[in-house]
């Protein structure tokens, strides 16, 4: 998909811009502007500054009235894992927004569409260019639509291996492993495969483009899994 043809993700994201040109400009890697010998101000970096100040603000803003009896490390503490660069990576990928990002060949070919470094600071961009073409109001509905919402779920999935690893502490009481293998993928880009098991017993798998992912992405299956189960 062309990273400039921006109708389509305009209409995903719920705004349409007065100047186009601020989201091209959020979708443009410095790979690309280095390979195109365009000037490095046409990149994302400075879109990202300012996204990352207001998702800040914003997401201060939300904890502090959603969670009024929590004291400020609990705070700070659920704020870190909502805008981490996997939990933003988690949400730029329920909007597809790899397949709008422009990048320079080599790292298109070497998976830069789907990594969490490039897709989460893309995310941030994004909400920079929102808040300069439409205002703190505009900004702030994308945020809360695309990134503070389904927080319960988000949750779950940023903390699954330590709430895994609670939850067996406390109700099952065996022995929690981990068994990572890495395999290669599209251009020979490394793919890791995580099992986890309970007790030497197979409860879930999970893969991701890092050891960590994959083993959170395993963990957070296996919650879905016993919830499942304590349901029923």
């Amino acid at each position: 998909m062309n990273g400039t043809d921006i109708s389509e993700l305009q209409e995903l994201i719920g705004y349409s811009f007065e100047n186009g040109d601020l989201l091209i400009r959020a979708l443009t890697h410095s790979s690309y502007c280095n390979e195109q010998l365009i000037n490095k101000t046409g990149d994302y970096e400075r879109l990202e500054f300012l996204g990352d100040a207001v998702l800040e603000t914003v997401s201060s803003e939300f904890l502090y009235q959603t969670y009024p009896d929590k004291k400020e490390g609990e705070l700070s503490k659920i704020r870190a894992s909502m805008v981490c660069e996997p939990s933003l990576a988690f949400c730029a990928r329920d909007l597809k927004l790899g397949s709008f990002i422009r990048l320079g060949k080599g790292e298109d070919r070497t998976g830069g569409r789907e990594r969490d470094s490039i897709i989460s600071d893309v995310m941030e961009a994004i909400v920079g260019a929102i808040f300069l073409d439409g205002g703190f109001e505009k900004a702030r509905e994308f945020i809360h639509r695309f990134i503070l919402s389904d927080l319960e779920n988000k949750q779950l999935f940023f903390d699954s291996k330590s709430n895994l690893q609670e939850y067996v502490a406390r109700n099952i009481k065996k022995e929690l492993e981990y068994i990572t293998e890495e395999e290669h993928g599209e251009g020979n880009e490394k793919i890791f495969r995580s099992k986890v098991l309970i007790g030497g017993k197979l409860t879930a798998e999970g893969s991701g483009r890092s050891k960590k992912a994959s083993q959170q992405e395993a963990a957070y299956n296996a919650l879905l899994k016993i919830r499942s189960t304590d349901v029923s």
